[in-house]
């Protein structure tokens, strides 16, 4: 079965050899972008996870329990994440849930990632019928 993680419409297979190339990675889907960024925060749980994307996006992106599932299964054969063997205090939490960090590789893809959106935001920029349509950029991103 063919799967697609990244927006491109790229399967799965040819991911493998650009391993040590994150920006062959991108574009991102949304899914897969998002679940990226809620884990830069640090170690989370599935739940955990599809609430903080809620949040984050003030409800825009909303992931559904088996997208989310299954795009951490890829994530995870794909090296981009991986289940952590920490666990918090058991009076605190559900022995049953599973606990996801980023990998080195999964940081660095998001980061290509992220490159890749600001670029297309600035080229969006540029563009005369878009003028007054778009945010300047705050003063945090003209750091």
């Amino acid at each position: 079965m063919d799967r697609v993680l990244f927006g491109s419409g790229e399967k799965r297979g040819k991911m493998r050899s650009s391993a040590h190339h994150p920006e062959e990675r991108v574009p991102l889907t949304p899914a897969v972008f998002h679940i990226l960024l809620s884990l830069a925060d640090g170690e989370r749980h599935g739940y955990s996870i599809m609430r903080d994307i809620s949040a984050q996006t003030k409800g825009k992106v909303r992931l559904g329990p088996a997208t989310l599932y299954r795009s951490i299964k890829h994530l995870v054969e794909d090296g981009l994440i991986e289940e952590s063997d920490v666990r918090p205090d058991p009076a605190l939490d559900d022995e049953r849930r599973h606990y996801y960090r980023l990998t080195e590789l999964g940081r660095q893809v998001v980061v290509a990632e992220v490159q890749r959106l600001e670029e297309a935001l600035r080229v969006a920029r540029t563009r005369r019928g878009l003028r007054g349509l778009l945010a300047a950029p705050s003063s945090e991103e003209a750091c």
